[in-house]
C-alpha cells in the first residue's frame, strides 16, 4: 500500500510538473506570435492610430471593405472576427485601449450578435493563452463556468480548447506560419459561389446586451465616435422583423439591412460577396464620411 501511494504521488507530481512546463512553453510562444489571428495581432502590438476601427462578427469581417475607407484617406482596420460575439468585440476594444490605440471612430456591426451575450465557442478561446498575463482578460471571463479551471489548472485551457489553441496552433505559431486573416486591412472578401440562400432567424431575440452597452460606454469615456449598424441579409430571410425589434430596443443603431438585397450580391444569405460588400461600404462612406 505504501509503495502504491508513493507511486501515485510521484505520478501526480510528474504530471503536474509536465503540465506547468507545457503551459509555460505554449504561453511563451503565444506571447510572441502576432501573425495568426486578430486577437494576438492586437495583444502583442504597441500603440496604433486609426481614423476608423471596425468591430463585429463575420458580418463585419466580410462586409466592410477596408481599402475603400483607405481610399478616402481614413486609416482603417477591420477587426471583425468570423464567429465572434459582442463578448469578444468588447474585450478586443479594451485591449486596444490598454495598448494606447488612438481611435477616432468605431463602427460596430450590431445585429444578430445582439441575441447572444456569451463567449463565442470558436473565438473566445483564443484570448485564453493570455489569461495569466492580462487582468483585463481574466476579469472579462470571470463569470464563465470554465474560468477558474483555465486560470488555476496548468495547461487545462490548452487541452479543453485543443482544436483552437492546442498543439496544431502552437506548432504553426512556433514555425512562424501566417494566415490571410490580417491581409487587406482585415477585410475578408467572399466570392460568388452560392451557399445557403435561405435563412430563418425567427427564433432570435435581441437582448439588452451588456457587452453592447459596455462598448458604448468605453467609446464615451475615450472620446471615440460610436456608430452601430445592422448589415444586409438576403431577401429570402424568414423572421426579417428581427431587425425592427433591434431598432425598437436600440433606436441609435442604423438599420442597413435592406440596402443590399439582390441575391447576386450575396455569397450566402447572411454574408455578402465582394461586390455586395463594396456597394454596402460605399453607402456607409457616403452617409458618415462625406468629406
Amino acid at each position: 500500500m505504501k509503495q502504491f501511494l508513493i507511486f501515485t504521488i510521484k505520478t501526480i507530481t510528474i504530471l503536474l510538473m509536465a503540465a506547468v512546463i507545457l503551459d509555460y512553453c505554449y504561453t511563451s510562444i503565444y506571447l510572441k506570435s502576432s501573425k495568426r489571428n486578430k486577437i494576438e495581432y492586437v495583444y502583442n502590438s504597441k500603440a496604433k492610430n486609426y481614423d476608423v476601427v471596425l468591430l463585429g462578427s463575420s458580418r463585419a469581417n466580410n462586409h466592410f471593405v477596408t481599402e475603400m475607407f483607405e481610399q478616402k484617406g481614413l486609416k482603417t482596420f477591420n477587426y471583425g472576427m468570423s464567429g465572434g460575439h459582442l463578448f469578444e468585440a468588447s474585450l478586443l476594444l479594451k485591449l486596444m485601449l490598454e495598448r494606447n490605440y488612438k481611435i477616432k471612430t468605431l463602427i460596430l456591426e450590431a445585429d444578430l450578435n445582439l441575441s447572444n451575450d456569451k463567449p463565442s465557442e470558436t473565438v473566445g478561446a483564443k484570448f485564453l493563452p493570455y489569461i495569466h498575463d492580462s487582468a483585463i482578460i481574466k476579469n472579462h471571463f470571470l463569470n464563465e463556468a470554465y474560468c477558474n479551471e483555465c486560470y488555476y489548472i496548468p495547461f487545462y485551457r490548452y487541452i479543453k480548447f485543443d482544436a483552437l489553441i492546442g498543439f496544431r496552433e502552437f506548432y504553426k505559431s512556433v514555425s512562424n506560419q501566417s494566415t490571410n486573416t490580417l491581409d487587406k486591412g482585415g477585410y475578408h472578401a467572399l466570392g460568388n459561389k452560392k451557399g445557403n440562400m435561405k435563412n430563418d432567424i425567427r427564433a432570435l431575440k435581441p437582448l439588452k446586451n451588456k457587452y453592447y452597452e459596455e462598448i458604448k460606454s468605453i467609446c464615451v469615456a475615450n472620446n471615440i465616435k460610436f456608430i452601430a449598424v445592422m448589415t444586409p441579409m438576403c431577401e429570402h430571410t424568414k423572421g426579417i422583423d428581427y431587425f425592427d425589434k433591434v431598432k425598437k430596443s436600440y433606436p441609435e443603431i442604423y438599420n442597413y439591412e435592406n440596402v443590399v438585397v439582390e441575391d447576386k450580391f450575396f455569397s450566402s444569405c447572411g454574408h455578402m460577396n465582394d461586390a455586395g460588400a463594396r456597394k454596402f461600404t460605399a453607402r456607409i462612406l457616403k452617409d458618415f464620411f462625406k468629406k
